[in-house]
């Protein structure tokens, strides 16, 4: 089977090499810093864009920020889930070996609709996936239900690209809870909705399978993230209807929702910075076991085409192994990774300098 890793972004040994290195002043929230910058047009390269780099040249409005106003029907619908969530944990010892089996496989399918789909693979285009793959990771994705493929890719890149500014929809120089969960409870920024319309998703609307979940995405999300959890415990092994709901259903949910929320809080707050010291995003373990890979934050801020978002392969990185497995199994190509070369010099140039002791 042929499956190439492409290393474009390395040094001697890449098809498509980095260009210019440039050093200069940039802000990021209000930071001001010295960071050495990759040549954008050939940092593109093969991906064809450029929207999940960060963007210097924006800066903050002055004057006072916008009033806070509250989203009190997602404040209510969050309680009422964390509230079901806890309810859930206490009907774990009350439920059959393969009801809890099934609720871990529900969670490790959602979750890499989440990494696998709509972060490595659409947000950042770092590997390509064949038709059938795309439309497993949509299925997933509809099962993690935390927003369609198209919107969930939007909000990302304005991360990306905006990140720990007014135009971050999850900026964490807010604070923890505005990160983690906060952003959701609340109106956007105008400057997230502004930054978000001038971003091109022309490669996200040509993906007539995205396309088509955002169509149907409501039931999907019905059928898929509620139903299906609930109905097959519930009917191939006589488990009760109240914990199929609250197990597979809710409480899977719930976790994948906080896995997913601490990449954006814990992992923007917590831990070491080997790869840029300038940037708020961190290097967390912990955050990594539970969001299958995805606690690498500091690496993937400072190289986001990367498709396994560490330079570690498949340590605490569940999500590299099943994009390696679909590679090897022909429904994935096109690989990008950084070289060794690449990663150390960078380390060195702006490291915090504790990749010296591992």
């Amino acid at each position: 089977v042929h499956c190439r890793l492409s290393k474009e972004f390395s040094s001697a040994s890449s098809t498509t090499t980095v260009g210019t290195v440039t050093s200069r002043v940039t802000r990021n929230g209000d930071a001001v810093m010295e960071k050495d910058l990759l040549n954008h047009e050939d940092l593109a390269g093969d991906r064809g864009m450029i929207d999940d780099i960060f963007d210097e040249t924006y800066r903050e409005k002055e004057g006072p920020k916008p009033p806070m106003r509250y989203v009190w029907r997602n404040i209510i619908l969050m309680s009422l889930l964390h509230l079901g969530g806890i309810f859930g944990l206490t009907l774990i010892p009350s439920a059959k070996i393969q009801t809890l089996a099934w609720a871990v496989l529900c969670f490790l399918v959602s979750a890499l609709g989440i990494t696998a789909g709509s972060h490595r693979l659409w947000s950042h285009r770092s590997y390509k996936a064949t038709l059938p793959l795309r439309i497993f990771l949509t299925i997933a994705n509809s099962m993690a239900f935390q927003n369609d493929i198209y919107e969930w890719v939007r909000d990302h890149r304005v991360h990306h690209k905006f990140s720990e500014t007014d135009a971050d929809p999850h900026n964490a120089m807010r604070g923890f809870f505005f990160s983690h969960i906060g952003w959701l409870l609340v109106r956007k920024h105008p400057d997230v909705i502004e930054k978000g319309q001038k971003l091109d998703l022309s490669d996200i609307k040509a993906d007539k399978v995205v396309m088509f979940q955002r169509r149907y995405y409501k039931p999907s999300v019905v059928l898929l993230c509620f139903t299906l959890p609930t109905v097959v415990p519930w009917y191939f092994w006589d488990e009760s209807i109240v914990i199929s709901f609250f197990i597979p259903a809710i409480l899977r949910y719930t976790i994948g929702l906080n896995a997913t929320w601490l990449v954006n809080s814990a992992a923007h707050m917590f831990g070491n910075r080997p790869y840029d010291q300038h940037i708020n995003p961190r290097e967390n373990p912990l955050v990594s076991l539970g969001a299958l890979g995805e606690g690498f934050h500091n690496y993937h801020h400072t190289f986001p085409y990367d498709y396994s978002t560490s330079e570690f392969g498949w340590r605490f990185n569940i999500t590299t192994a099943f994009i390696d497995l679909m590679c090897l199994l022909g429904l994935a190509s096109d690989r990008k990774k950084v070289s060794k070369e690449v990663i150390l010099a960078r380390k060195m140039r702006t490291g915090d300098g504790s990749h010296k002791s591992g």
